[in-house]
């Protein structure tokens, strides 16, 4: 293996999303690094459809607070349903719930400490900055959906290289008025996820869950490609 494919193999199975931050702001210079290898990714057509907000100070503080007003409301607004499915694919996310929960020593009947789960979530995760990924509804979205996991997806491999972390956020989509309405994003953006992002708390043990990946056998059909996912 050359010594770049190497590097980027370290990059990407060393990513991980850790669930707390330290409080410290990121230099200037490294977010804005940050987003120029973000505006790298393709898109289709090279529609480049991204349409980036980064919150942080008391901007992110006030932001938090009037999410965590609308999760105590019960108000979503999502501009995308929330919808895992069924069979394989719920269990999963079961499963990523319950080790969550286990790691955090909430049991199954505490609903009050199931709710702080969330609201710990719509703080960030304690993290200093977080980036509001919103897109154009272009045809039925599903091409500018993909394009912004693209770039999302370079986000986070930057923080990674530039030794930060940062954890996508599904549950902030679920209050896209909320966001829209605190940073005065206009309507016509539809708002996917966030990132929370900066450095993470090594030292707790919400920084490591360590959620794993599905053999690939299991994703993967070969055709005429011989050897790819025989055992070593």
């Amino acid at each position: 293996m050359s010594t770049n494919a190497s590097f980027f193999t370290d990059l990407v199975r060393t990513r991980h999303s850790p669930r707390q931050f330290l409080p410290t702001p990121l230099p200037a210079a490294d977010i804005r690094g940050v987003l120029e290898d973000a505006q790298t990714a393709p898109s289709n057509s090279n529609t480049q459809p991204w349409h980036v907000h980064i919150v942080s100070g008391e901007a992110r503080d006030a932001l938090s607070n009037e999410l965590i007003k609308a999760f105590e409301e019960d108000r979503t607004s999502p501009d995308f349903p929330f919808d895992y499915g069924e069979g394989i694919y719920r269990e999963r996310s079961h499963q990523h719930a319950a080790i969550v929960y286990e790691i955090r020593g909430v049991e199954r009947w505490d609903e009050e400490g199931r709710k702080e789960v969330i609201r710990e979530n719509l703080r960030f995760y304690g993290a200093p900055h977080v980036a509001l990924l919103f897109m154009p509804v272009l045809g039925d979205g599903v091409r500018t959906a993909g394009d912004i996991g693209m770039y999302a997806q370079n986000f986070l491999l930057s923080l990674t290289a530039r030794g930060y972390r940062g954890i996508p956020q599904a549950i902030v989509g679920a209050y896209a008025g909320t966001v829209r309405s605190s940073l005065g994003v206009p309507d016509e953006f539809k708002l996917l996820f966030g990132i929370a992002f900066g450095r993470g708390d090594q030292t707790s043990p919400m920084y490591d869950v360590g959620m794993g990946r599905i053999p690939l056998q299991q994703s993967v059909m070969l055709h005429d490609t011989p050897g790819v996912l025989d055992k070593s």
